[in-house]
């Protein structure tokens, strides 16, 4: 984890009204900024200079360090994105054939956010237009072989969308979870109407009902040869979007951890093997208050599983679980898969701007390998969306007609991660965050180190960074902002 201390908590208290040293830009240096007002998208600032300059009138000074040697590496980064859901498809096929290039154009490649990583739903979630589906709901009977299994408009809409993404970014990488199996191997028998016996009928769960495991292997198996079929490749699943919530009006499926892990390691990865899927699993999908879970998923199925996936949306997030997780785990992947992006107020003193940058930064100092915001798109209403489902989740973009199409707070703040931090990056160590400012740095695969700072506070800081290679850095960071610096390759 990265430290930015207050100066006066340090014992290094600088003279506000101290004039700095010359400065020397270097010209291979570079900053950009989102603001909470959004006059700054992305924009290009003033970089740091290669000085450890003391701050000028009316700012206050903080310290920075990293440690850019090879004792400080931390994890790999695989990237950054959302999830492709109904919704998304939905919105962003109703854009004009020019829009929706340029729209995709900027979301996937190196000339905007340089997207890499995408999470996609299988069959229904809360963001699907009504009524809710599965890839094989066959008509409400039993169907053990599956010869029911279509992925119907919307399946093939979501895998043609996902094969678009691909032909644009070779190197994306795209996880499928399933919001709930089809009702016919529940032993409630429906997809959304009841919380009430909302689990598979299977050995795990239940004595006294059919034990329907293999047939929810093979959905899987249809499910990724389908996609693949029409170019869309899926390199990872979880079996349950989380699989503690129990919720009725929306699809879901509750499935203990214990039980994940044999569905895991007895059945859908054999299944996935002799079909000669190279697809991974990863473990959970849910919250950081349960971190138990997936220790009992990996206690059964570790031969089968080296990756979790975490949500946000616990009482009280505390992604240092995932640093604990990975304490207790040193060879496990962890990955932030789920959070969602309300309206944000956009003004010079709002107060929940930083939303998006913060269960980015916060997963990313905790061993994440990438980070995935709910959703990719919607339309205007937030929608279409089920009558159970979130009502307020708009987006990285908002698709108001086939003409216009606008980006979100929150894709300015993902990006000042995706675009500075590509795929193949390694997350640097140092000293903690402090507070309402927060950092995260990285070595790139080209050599450039980018160092990600978030001013939650109302006033401007002077930031002085050191690197453990022995460089200096100093800069200004608007108040209320995200500015990432881009140094240069380090002697």
């Amino acid at each position: 984890m990265l430290s930015i201390v207050l100066a006066a908590l340090t014992g290094h208290v600088f003279s506000v009204g101290a004039v700095p040293l010359l400065p020397r830009q270097d010209s291979n240096a570079s900053a950009f900024c989102t603001s909470s007002d959004l006059n700054y998208k992305l924009s290009s600032i003033t970089g740091p200079v290669k000085a450890y300059n003391a701050p000028g009138s009316g700012q206050t000074g903080w310290d920075l360090s990293i440690d850019d040697s090879s004792a400080g590496h931390k994890q790999n980064i695989t990237g950054f994105g959302a999830a492709i859901t109904d919704a998304t498809v939905v919105s962003m096929n109703s854009l004009n054939s020019t829009l929706l290039n340029d729209v995709l154009t900027n979301l996937m490649t190196s000339s905007g956010a340089n997207f890499a990583l995408m999470r996609h739903t299988i069959g229904s979630s809360d963001l699907s237009p009504a009524p809710a589906y599965t890839y094989d709901d066959a008509g409400g009977n039993v169907d053990t072989s599956l010869s029911s299994f279509n992925l119907g408009d919307s399946g093939n809409a979501m895998a043609k969308f996902i094969a678009n993404l691909r032909s644009i970014n070779s190197d994306l990488q795209v996880l499928g979870s399933p919001w709930s199996a089809p009702a016919w191997m529940k032993v409630n028998d429906a997809l959304d109407e009841s919380g009430v016996d909302n689990v598979l009928s299977d050995q795990y769960s239940t004595s006294d009902q059919p034990d329907y495991s293999e047939p929810f292997a093979q959905y899987f198996v249809k499910y990724l040869q389908a996609y693949e079929a029409l170019g869309a490749h899926i390199d990872a699943i979880t079996i349950q979007n989380e699989p503690l919530n129990n919720a009725s009006g929306l699809p879901t499926m509750f499935v203990a951890g214990y039980e994940e892990g044999h569905l895991i390691q007895d059945h859908v990865a054999p299944a996935l093997q002799n079909a000669s899927l190279q697809t991974s699993i990863w473990a959970y999908d849910h919250n950081t208050d349960h971190a138990t879970y997936p220790e009992h998923v990996l206690s059964v199925a570790n031969a089968s599983v080296d990756t979790v996936a975490w949500h946000c949306y616990a009482s009280n997030v505390n992604w240092t679980v995932l640093t604990e997780f990975h304490d207790d785990n040193p060879g496990v992947s962890q990955y932030m898969t789920e959070c969602y992006t309300p309206p944000i107020e956009v003004s010079a003193t709002s107060t929940n701007w930083s939303q998006a940058a913060d269960f980015t930064i916060g997963p990313l100092q905790n061993w994440a390998e990438g980070v995935i915001a709910w959703t990719l798109s919607t339309d205007s209403d937030a929608g279409p969306h089920l009558s159970g489902g979130c009502s307020n989740c708009f987006g990285l973009v908002t698709v108001n007609d086939a003409s216009d199409y606008e980006f979100t707070m929150a894709y300015y703040l993902i990006a000042q991660f995706s675009k500075f931090m590509p795929k193949g990056s390694t997350v640097l160590d140092g000293s903690g965050s402090y507070e309402d400012v927060q950092s995260v740095a990285s070595l790139n695969p080209d050599g450039t180190r980018s160092v990600v700072i978030l001013n939650k506070k109302q006033e401007e800081l002077y930031l002085r960074l050191n690197t453990t290679g022995g460089e200096s850095w100093s800069g200004a960071i608007p108040s209320n902002s995200i500015v990432t610096w881009v140094l240069p390759s380090g002697s």
